[in-house]
């Protein structure tokens, strides 16, 4: 009986020392998966540059679904999708653009780290969304001292279409300060309770992220109308005061991954210096950026 208890003891010890361990394995691979799949929306970037002269726009009214997720679907082997959007039609409104494209969850836009959500018409949010400089969604200047400086994407929330103002849209040849030192996408989280639209990508504000703060900021993100709920002890502060504003966040321990303009992937811990980062936002400004 003694040596019985012995044994089940050893067990409940060597169970203790090995889930650890295993769970940091896990962890290991997801992130690896996560990284397999922004050098991927890397790529598809550069694809679509190479026929159109130019990246997406960012996105370009408010619930139209027009943005870099509908560019895009022809480069991530998405045809069907694309062939089938309505360009008459908004994401939300009950057509195929809502009922077949949107509510489609896509693996490549999903990291695996994280929880899935779709709160809103049950449509999927995501993981991943694109740089739109170094302050805020729609470009506030200054922003905590910070003179706007765009960068590879431009997002033109207007709710009355067709819009009289500009789709903007960039090329790699824009990108002066180094298509290698330049944010393209970054991570982001899905909101983790109803209400909470982070990680909406297929609709306007939540399409793009700003590098204003860094990587898991315990600076809250902006959005107003009650759409996101703060639960800062989960890494999701937020508030419904002040300029609309997404920092890039994850779930993985100590930071977060991002895709540059050359479509290269790199991990930026929690502890990067703001300075430097705020420089990889933007992609005209001049900075010299030395990656951690």
């Amino acid at each position: 009986m003694v040596e019985l208890l012995v044994v089940i003891a050893i067990i409940g010890v060597l169970i203790a020392l090995l889930l650890p361990a295993v769970q940091q394995a896990r962890e290991a691979a997801r992130r690896i998966q996560c990284s397999g799949n922004l050098k991927q929306l890397g790529l598809a970037m550069h694809n679509y540059h190479d026929v159109n002269r130019s990246l997406p726009i960012g996105y370009y009214g408010d619930q139209t679904g027009d943005g870099w997720i509908k560019g895009l679907l022809p480069y991530l082997e998405q045809n069907a999708m694309a062939d089938i959007w309505l360009e008459d039609k908004n994401y939300n409104d009950g057509s195929t653009n809502e009922t077949v494209v949107c509510n489609t969850r896509l693996s490549i836009l999903t990291c695996p780290s994280d929880t899935p959500a779709s709160w809103y018409h049950t449509i999927p949010q995501y993981n991943y969304a694109v740089n739109l400089g170094n302050t805020s969604t729609f470009r506030s200047s200054p922003l905590n001292g910070v003179t706007f400086a765009k960068g590879p994407f431009h997002n033109e929330n207007d709710h009355t279409m067709p819009s009289t103002k500009p789709c903007i849209t960039y090329g790699l040849r824009d990108i002066t300060d180094g298509t290698s030192n330049t944010l393209m996408m970054m991570e982001v989280r899905q909101g983790m309770e109803k209400t909470d639209l982070r990680g909406l990508t297929w609709w306007g504000p939540g399409s793009g992220v700003s590098a204003h703060y860094g990587p898991n900021s315990t600076s809250p993100d902006v959005l107003s109308s009650g759409f996101c709920v703060t639960n800062p002890l989960q890494g999701m502060p937020c508030t419904g005061t002040g300029a609309t504003l997404f920092s890039s966040r994850s779930q993985h321990p100590g930071g977060a991954q991002a895709v540059m303009c050359d479509a290269s992937v790199q991990f930026y811990p929690e502890t990067i210096d703001v300075a430097a980062w705020r420089s990889m936002g933007t992609m005209q400004n001049g900075e010299v950026v030395i990656s951690p």
